[in-house]
């Protein structure tokens, strides 16, 4: 009852300040303070009891009242954080006033005209006791709050202090006494307490609530404007950021939500440590953002001691910086970001990645009684935490490469990936993963850590076969392509160019991987879809360079591959007889499926179908062996290369409307059906170019890697023209029909401790180091220059159209040079473009086809030979022949490893800024802090 009358005289004191036309005394205290004394209104009723058109009405009708009503709660606050000893009363004052402004603060970052509110001096009552300071509104609240998470028995335990002092009080206390969860930095674990996370859980959420006003700004605005909040909470003005850091950290790294594994706990007992987490989490990303041009040293091992020493040094060095003045326009160091930096022990990164991978494998965990263990759903924050981690403290990233704990971190990004690919809500969560995989692949360690084998099939819902992590990963990669929602498009070059970073150190591969990828080339090698698009054929050209990086480093192990890619031989003599005459490419695109561009992703007449010849390899391979067999009996010169003209379009439907027709069937229940229940979703930013992500760099390269490339004829050419092809197109198919009898198949050689082939090692661009399995760290790379779009993003001037219609703040240059040099024109996203043959022409002449060409020139007459002769029909006996064979000393010179390292540009920073913010968006329901608020930096779709 008395709960009931608290809440009818709230919500008529709310009356009572809403119909009010006139202004209010600022000193009616006996008014103001009916907000916030004297009573107890929880968060849920705070937003009942206020609603949100008597908020706007107010800020409209009655600007001068809301002002005050801000400022007064605001400075309510700052009175009870700078009383030394708060009472419990002060304390629920003080949660009355965070909730209010809590309500608040989302509509009057509405208004732009509003935002310069907190940030001015505002005239205070004389007897206030900082009334010669002057300082902003915002200053005061968020240094108030800071203090208020570090309140003695309010948010943290009092620490009894023996001798005759007593407990400290809130003007002397020294919060890194106080961290909130032992962790990085901080040994001793305080005793966990319901009621403070609850509170630390609404201060987190009101100081989430300022930094918001990020949302309120169109993208371009955000872009170039500061965050105020955010800067000013991460600077030096902010005297807890130390004590914050290491708590917000330790709390999300040390949260186990099963506990000690009680079946079904969690539905006995409520968990009021998630909520903190959550928001925790939340605020971290958040201020880990860092500016493009801010650069984070890596510390040596005393940069970074334990928290209670207080890094005086650090702190008297950062405070030089500090600019005083509320509107400063220059760019304070990110103290939070620095602390991040400077992390170096492996005790720490090891308590940070145990932590992080237990919370994304959580809701993979496999139990024998169905909902019998806790699943927490943060996956989304905790793979955008990783991502700023590791771009701030590259001694974390090099850390966990080197640890095998990497596999854990991918196999729940790999089940997001695959459960989320047609899921036109959950399409964010698909690029943060393959932007981490993307992070992750240039580096060696990620490739080799990928050959251990995969066990925990239940995780994802994969076909079932024997093999490694490499094969999980192509596998899911294969699915969101050909069964992936159509705005996935954008993404493909980055997912082939991961495929094309690992293979170098891919061991072996399964039948059913090899089948895959062989399926990814048959499809963009289509001919129409070549010329449909702009930069459809550097598909092409990454799938060639895994199948030649297999080929050249890892030839013994891939017999599974090498059998493939006999098999399906004719792709290749295809692709190498592609017409290019201007008649032909019209001709073509006049046939391509009408399909292309009105598909509806939600149909289900829209998704691939992939025929049940990859369902069975088994009855597959024998088939495919008994083709041998017979046409090793009608074999002529012509089957090397086949002089058929180009593969005509199949007919079936394209990929959800991405313009990707697969030539066979899938039967095997691939396809997800998807939730299409009521959900709102934020539109995403527009996917950055692959160009601008990436840096074109030569594993263990040694020498000159920058200059001209001296080939093993003597001769010299551009580095670039070597690592596309070797030969021009006319030597290659010479040098093919000159070797008119096949070497034979020799034995093994003997292979380095990598597993990789006997190369010679005075060949430039490939260093000893490479066969001998250095460190990483070790190893020298080499900055390559691109051509003028040697390497562009898949269909980028059409991206666009799958995002939000608002601008990204990206530029998109209006003309650009194919690799053959001719100009073309990007007019209305590519409406005005159109395939030449001049364009054609160009890039077919650079396709590396040559060591491809040759293994099948080899290994072609001699399988048929050995399937007439010994009457083989099982396709395992041809892959137990091809394995007790070699072809070195039989190819061309290997090529260099080339390695696309990604770089942190402008475009991935405002996608991960703009994805963030709606992730945050729409997880906080409980309070709904933002719903229905005029949110700018994003749309606001249902789907």
């Amino acid at each position: 009852m008395g709960g009931d009358n608290s809440k009818l005289t709230y919500r008529n004191v709310v009356i009572q300040l809403t119909t009010k036309t006139q202004p209010i005394d600022s000193n009616d205290n006996a008014f103001w303070e009916r907000f916030w004394t004297d009573i107890s209104i929880s968060v849920q009723d705070m937003f009942v009891l206020i609603p949100a058109a008597e908020i706007r009405a107010l800020r409209e009708e009655s600007p001068n009242n809301l002002a005050t009503l801000s400022y007064k709660a605001v400075e309510k606050l700052s009175r009870i954080a700078e009383a030394s000893f708060p009472t419990a009363k002060d304390q629920q004052t003080a949660l009355n006033c965070i909730r209010l402004l809590t309500r608040l603060f989302p509509y009057i970052f509405e208004d732009p005209e509003w935002r310069s509110f907190f940030w001015s001096a505002l005239p205070l009552e004389p007897d206030s006791a900082v009334d010669d300071e002057c300082v902003p509104l915002a200053h005061s609240l968020i240094s108030a709050l800071c203090d208020l998470l570090f309140c003695p028995d309010f948010t943290v335990h009092s620490i009894a202090k023996s001798g005759p002092e007593g407990p400290e009080d809130m003007h002397t206390i020294d919060s890194c006494e106080y961290i909130w969860q032992a962790g990085v930095g901080f040994a001793q674990n305080p005793v966990h307490n319901t009621a403070h996370d609850s509170n630390r859980t609404e201060i987190l959420k009101l100081l989430l609530t300022c930094f918001s006003e990020t949302m309120y700004m169109e993208r371009d605005e955000a872009q170039q404007t500061q965050n105020k909040w955010v800067s000013f909470f991460t600077s030096t003005n902010n005297r807890h950021a130390l004590p914050l850091f290491a708590s917000l950290l330790n709390v999300v790294c040390a949260y186990d939500p099963v506990g000690f594994g009680v079946p079904y706990n969690h539905l006995m007992f409520s968990d009021s440590r998630e909520p903190l987490v959550e928001v925790a989490l939340q605020v971290l990303c958040i201020v880990l953002e860092t500016e493009l041009t801010g650069s984070y040293p890596t510390h040596s091992s005393h940069g970074y001691r334990n928290l209670v020493g207080r890094m005086s040094s650090e702190t008297d060095e950062a405070s030089s910086t500090t600019a005083t003045s509320a509107g400063a326009g220059t760019t304070e160091m990110n103290l939070f970001a620095n602390y991040m930096s400077r992390i170096h022990r492996d005790e720490d990164f090891a308590f940070i990645l145990n932590g992080l991978t237990r919370l994304l494998n959580n809701p993979l965990q496999q139990t024998y009684l169905p909902g019998s263990t806790k699943k927490v759903q943060m996956h989304q924050e905790l793979l955008v935490l990783f991502w700023r981690m590791c771009e701030i403290n590259k001694k974390f990233m090099y850390y966990v490469l080197k640890s095998s704990q990497v596999l854990d971190l991918l196999v729940p990004i790999l089940y997001h990936l695959n459960d989320a690919r047609s899921d036109p809500a959950r399409l964010g969560l698909v690029h943060v993963g393959v932007f981490i995989l993307l992070l992750l692949s240039g580096e060696r360690n990620f490739g080799v850590r990928l050959n251990k084998p995969y066990k925990n099939r239940a995780a994802l819902d994969i076909p079932v076969f024997t093999g490694t992590h490499a094969d999980v990963l192509i596998i899911v990669f294969h699915k969101l392509i050909t069964t992936g929602h159509r705005r996935l498009q954008p993404l493909f070059d980055c997912l082939l160019t991961i495929i094309v970073n690992v293979s170098p150190y891919l061991k072996s591969m399964s039948m059913v991987t090899a089948n895959k990828l062989l399926h990814l080339l048959e499809a963009f090698s289509q001919p129409w879809f070549l010329y449909s698009g702009q930069t459809h054929y550097q598909l092409v050209f990454l799938l060639l360079e895994v199948f030649n990086n297999i080929i050249q480093y890892q030839f013994d192990g891939n017999s599974n591959l090498v059998y493939t890619l006999i098999r399906k031989r004719q792709v290749f003599y295809h692709l190498a007889n592609l017409p290019t005459d201007q008649s032909t490419i019209q001709r073509i695109l006049k046939r391509r499926p009408t399909t292309l561009s009105n598909s509806d992703p939600s149909s289900p007449e829209s998704s691939p179908t992939i025929s049940a010849k990859s369902k069975s390899h088994s009855i597959q391979g024998n088939h495919d062996a008994q083709t041998i067999k017979e046409g090793a009996r009608k074999k002529s010169q012509a089957d090397i290369i086949s002089p058929t003209s180009a593969v005509a379009p199949a007919g079936n439907r394209d990929v959800n409307g991405s313009g990707i027709e697969t030539p066979e069937a899938e039967s095997n229940g691939d396809v997800p059906t998807t939730n299409y229940a009521s959900a709102l979703q934020p539109a995403l930013a527009e996917t950055p170019a692959i160009r601008s992500m990436t840096d074109r760099r030569l594993a263990n390269a040694t020498g000159n890697t920058s200059g001209d490339f001296h080939s093993s004829d003597g001769t010299t050419h551009p580095l670039e023209d070597a690592l596309i092809s070797h030969l021009s197109p006319s030597r290659r198919f010479r040098s093919l029909s000159d070797n008119s009898s096949p070497p034979k198949l020799t034995c093994h050689p003997h292979e380095s401790g990598d597993g990789l082939h006997s190369v010679p090692l005075n060949h430039p661009g490939i260093a000893h180091s490479s066969l001998l399995g250095e460190n990483p760290t070790a190893m020298a790379t080499e900055r390559i220059t691109d051509p003028p779009n040697s390497y562009t993003s898949l269909n980028s001037t059409q991206s666009a159209n799958h995002h939000s219609s608002k601008s990204s703040g990206i530029n998109q240059n209006p003309g650009r040079s194919d690799e053959n040099g001719s100009k073309y024109e990007v007019v209305g996203h590519g409406a005005g473009w159109v395939p030449t043959s001049d364009w054609a022409a160009g890039w077919k002449a650079k396709m590396p086809f040559q060591t491809i060409m040759r293994l099948l020139q080899v290994l072609v007459p001699q399988v048929e030979k050995i399937c007439i002769d010994k009457g083989l029909t099982d396709e395992t006996e041809i892959v137990k022949f091809l394995q007790n064979g070699t072809l070195v000393g039989l190819l061309p010179v290997p090529h260099p490893i080339l390695i696309r390292k990604y770089q942190s540009n402008a475009g991935t920073a405002i996608w991960f800024r703009n994805y963030l913010w709606g992730v945050i968006y729409l997880r906080n329901v409980n309070p709904p802090i933002w719903y229905d608020t005029n949110v700018r930096l994003f749309e606001i779709q249902r789907v």
